[in-house]
């Protein structure tokens, strides 16, 4: 009894420990940057560019297999943001793949293989289809 009772003990707090973990993961905000030639765009909290994807429809990404090696997922499905930036803005989609993805007025959010440190905008413009996120 007293070994089942601990065990029990272990298991919620491991479940309570995944949880919050969880929810942490998922947590992040969302800052607005400008840059000349750019002007104002979106950027995750570590001050990584957020892309969108011509080719993508309001709540449907069009970018998968290799394309996704370039340009990664933004996924977070808490967010803090900047003042003027509205929430009601951002939601979460279930891609095709079954990952999640964030997304901004409807269309999914990505990062660009090539940004590697806070400010790049490497992605802008890239092929006429990759542009950075305005607010």
């Amino acid at each position: 009894m007293k070994t089942t009772k601990r065990l029990l003990t272990v298991l919620m707090t491991s479940m309570v420990a995944m949880l919050l973990f969880s929810a942490l993961a998922s947590a992040a905000s969302v800052e607005i940057m400008t840059k000349d030639g750019v002007g104002s765009y979106l950027t995750d909290d570590k001050g990584m560019t957020l892309y969108l994807f011509k080719k993508d429809s309001p709540g449907i990404s069009a970018c998968a297999g290799p394309c996704l090696e370039k340009w990664p997922l933004f996924t977070a499905e808490n967010l803090t943001l900047p003042e003027g930036v509205k929430a009601d803005d951002f939601a979460v989609i279930t891609r095709a793949d079954g990952k999640k993805q964030s997304t901004y007025k409807g269309l999914p959010l990505y990062y660009f293989f090539k940004d590697l440190k806070a400010g790049d905008t490497a992605g802008q413009g890239f092929n006429n289809v990759w542009y950075v996120v305005t607010p």
